[in-house]
């Protein structure tokens, strides 16, 4: 073999050595450069995803403002609702009540009439002022000035003690009396709703009134024994379901 041959030989087992660790060096190169191609993709998305969280959780803040908002809305919406209804109810009633005191007066004077000549002349009851003073008494109710309104229904119970909306006036007094935290008074003016009128559709309202007094005050044992009578006296009305699941958070709450 001559010398340029076996240098020939030696290169070529040189390369065929040399070869396999290029391969391997240059797979490790590869190798490192998806895993950097990887954590920075894998770092790329999670800062999006960070960006979404954060997008998410300023939506759902926003989300429970607005529900928050909402539910007081509805429940401001509620007592102008309820009001408005009772309003409406005690005018159909009111006209109603007015043609039958009427004709009752009537009828009273003609058989009274030599008894009445003989006696001093009464003040005659003016319907119109009395329709007045509760209309007068009920918008302070509506507009918010709720120790003016207790003051005027307070004042019509007096000026108007047959009235037939003794019922209302008092609940309504009692109503703005709780407003104004005066609880003892307003407890006085439920119960008294309840008392001298059960029969009317109020007497169990007035019965809510006067356990949210009681709870108020700390009287719970006061306030389950009146939620109680609701149930009780008043079976199958709103007022009986409420008081229904009132009791049952107070339960929980135990």
């Amino acid at each position: 073999m001559s010398a340029r041959t076996g240098v020939a030989a030696a290169l070529a087992a040189l390369f065929l050595v040399a070869a396999p660790a290029r391969a391997a060096l240059f797979d490790d190169e590869v190798a490192r450069q998806r895993i950097e191609d990887l954590r920075a993709e894998t770092k790329n998305r999670l800062g999006k995803l960070d960006g979404q969280v954060e997008q998410a959780q300023r939506v759902q803040i926003d989300l429970n403002n607005q529900i928050e908002a909402l539910k007081g809305e509805i429940a401001k919406l509620r007592g102008q609702v309820e009001v408005l209804t009772y309003e409406l109810e005690a005018a159909t009633k009111r006209q109603k009540d007015f043609y039958l005191d009427l004709d009752n007066r009537l009828r009273a004077v003609e058989s009274t009439a030599a008894a009445a000549a003989a006696q001093p002349a009464q003040p005659a009851v003016d319907p119109a002022a009395e329709s007045r003073d509760y209309e007068a008494a009920l918008n302070l109710l509506k507009g918010g000035k709720y120790a003016e309104a207790q003051v005027a229904f307070e004042s019509f119970i007096k000026t108007w003690p047959a009235s037939s909306f003794l019922p209302a006036a008092h609940y309504w007094a009692a109503s703005a009396a709780f407003q104004t935290k005066a609880y003892s008074r307003a407890a006085e003016l439920y119960r008294q709703v309840q008392v001298q009128w059960p029969d009317d559709a109020r007497a169990p309202e007035a019965l809510l009134g006067l356990a949210n007094t009681q709870q108020v005050q700390g009287d719970v044992k006061g306030a389950k024994k009146t939620l109680d009578t609701v149930v009780a006296q008043y079976p199958g009305t709103s007022s009986a379901d409420t008081a229904r699941q009132r009791l049952k958070q107070m339960a929980q709450k135990k």
